[in-house]
């Protein structure tokens, strides 16, 4: 009896032919003909093909090559090609080059070996001169090399930006996988929450399940108690959780597929009824939260977005959460919507459009009793509205 079972391309070719089809989209509106990427987000989204992703941030260590009307070429880490060959959106495999330091002392050479072949593609197949070139998250050695074999230069990242603004159909369906199973995980720490345990402690099972459920990791680390929940961004560490705390948590976790799901709960620990300015503290999170939900719709633009906002009390502004939402996708995205501010330009342009995912942000703090609350869902936006995707319920003794 076999053991074997379909792999990830296997079982979403249509989600990965999808993204990159709407990539080259983008490219040949925007005229970029090629594309070069070191960003291990953008290698998943623009080929599929996920091979440590967290090793990858820590500096240029795979590439893909993508040519808007040419092939998909994949520079795999050493030992790893193996792992792109089932992938309908790859056309070739070569082996990655090492262009760090972290390398050893033929990096150098590695660079300009590198440049060239790259070079050598675009003449390929754009031809054999006034050659462009985007490119994003390579060292500035490598810039040089590949300018000096006549490559004019241009950006990738804006690229990438606006095709993963809009999410195809194919990514919708692989998200709602990825909200059902970081839910469950966050039902773990709900079940873990303990006067006793350190913040740490009620915080792991939250990993262990993500990963079992086929997650790849948390991307920070937002869980804080008691006097730990304000002011806000505090991290998970060893204090130990009280009876009568509050307990916060923002997920930032990269689920199923790759793709974030981003939402934040907070809940009373206890037997004990929460306090007045506890349940104060978090029917006014939640009512912003609800507020601005009812606000997101198709065509409406940021600003007038902000300008409708919920008003935050005065005591609270000092403290608020730096943006009244943000994109999700395989991480956070664009758009980062600031606050309106009285008397200031609004400097964020642009419209909710369908297929984009936004999440809401939400956090009251108190400097008296040294307490914040954190809320957090996640919404598609949609021809006639906003769906709420994240619907783990709220703490009900906290809403009373």
């Amino acid at each position: 009896m076999s053991c074997k079972t379909p792999s990830f391309y296997t079982l979403n070719a249509d989600l990965l032919t999808s993204r990159q089809k709407r990539l080259r989209e983008v490219m040949r509106e925007r005229g970029i003909a090629a594309i070069l990427t070191a960003d291990p987000i953008n290698i998943v989204y623009g080929c599929g093909v996920r091979n440590m992703t967290v090793f990858g941030m820590m500096g240029p260590s795979r590439f893909l090559l993508l040519f808007a009307d040419g092939p998909s070429i994949l520079f795999e880490f050493a030992g790893s090609e193996h792992l792109a060959n089932r992938a309908p959106t790859v056309d070739e495999i070569r082996l990655a080059p090492g262009i760090t330091a972290n390398s050893g002392p033929s990096f150098r050479r590695s660079i300009s070996a590198f440049a060239a072949a790259v070079a050598a593609d675009c003449r390929r197949y754009l031809g054999s001169t006034g050659c462009e070139l985007a490119i994003e998250r390579i060292d500035f050695l490598f810039t040089d090399a590949l300018r000096a074999e006549g490559l004019a230069l241009l950006d990738a990242t804006e690229v990438f930006l606006e095709a993963r603004l809009i999410k195809q159909p194919e990514e919708i369906t692989v998200i709602r996988q990825a909200v059902q199973r970081v839910e469950q995980a966050l039902g773990c720490v709900e079940q873990a929450l303990h006067a006793g345990l350190s913040e740490v402690e009620v915080w792991a099972p939250f990993h262990s399940s993500l990963i079992s459920l086929g997650g790849e990791y948390v991307s920070t680390r937002l869980l804080q108690s008691g006097s730990n929940t304000f002011p806000y961004f505090q991290e998970a560490g060893e204090r130990i959780i009280c009876d009568g705390d509050l307990v916060c948590i923002d997920t930032d976790a990269i689920g199923y597929g790759g793709y974030a799901v981003d939402l934040s709960r907070t809940f009373h620990c206890g037997e004990h009824k929460p306090t007045l300015s506890q349940r104060t503290l978090y029917g006014r999170a939640h009512e912003q939260l609800q507020h601005n939900a009812s606000l997101l719709m198709p065509g409406r633009s940021y600003e007038e977005f902000a300008k409708r906002a919920w008003t935050v009390p005065t005591e609270h502004r000092p403290y608020g959460y730096y943006c009244l939402l943000h994109g999700l996708g395989l991480c956070g995205e664009h758009p980062y919507v600031p606050l309106h501010r009285q008397g200031e330009p609004y400097l964020m342009p642009g419209i909710f459009e369908p297929g984009m995912v936004v999440c809401i942000e939400s956090y009251i703090g108190d400097p008296v009793s040294a307490q914040g609350v954190k809320l957090e869902d996640q919404f598609l936006i949609t021809t006639s509205g906003a769906e709420r995707l994240t619907t783990y319920p709220f703490d009900p003794s906290l809403l009373k």
